[in-house]
């Protein structure tokens, strides 16, 4: 659990049967999110991108007080693709109580030539002519 710079210290250790940790600040949770059987996060897309790529189900709580509240619409979103449960504070006990995890699906794998593929295809290139083609007509000396 991250606290920041929360004057509200938690216990930690085993409570109810679930280890619990807490820690002001890291450089990364990468190992953190790999080792949890449950991230329960904010609404931040690079929060919920993280965990959701790790694979690993995630309960994301929504703080009610935000203007224009873009975390409630991502949450919202997600929760509809079946990627995340979401909850408010107010609703963080009953929601913990009756989730159910094997309702969430994981996002899908992602492409990572998909797009570099369709701009050659647009162009014309073939993925390793696309390089050779921009190379031949560079000038060799400046």
């Amino acid at each position: 659990m991250q606290i920041g710079h929360g004057t509200i210290v938690p216990p930690s250790g085993l409570i109810c049967d679930v280890q619990v940790e807490y820690f002001r600040f890291k450089d990364s949770v990468t190992e953190d999110i790999q080792r949890a059987d449950l991230i329960i996060s904010h609404a931040g897309a690079g929060s919920c991108l993280e965990v959701l790529s790790a694979r690993k189900p995630l309960l994301v709580v929504i703080n009610e007080e935000l203007m224009n509240n873009h975390q409630l619409e991502l949450a919202q979103q997600l929760h509809e693709d079946r990627h995340v449960h979401y909850t408010t504070c107010t609703n963080l006990e009953h929601t913990l109580q009756h989730m159910d995890l094997q309702t969430l699906e994981p996002l899908p794998t992602v492409d990572s030539h998909k797009f570099t593929n369709f701009l050659d295809s647009i162009f014309g290139f073939q993925s390793q002519e696309c390089h050779t083609s921009i190379t031949s007509f560079m000038p060799t000396q400046m």
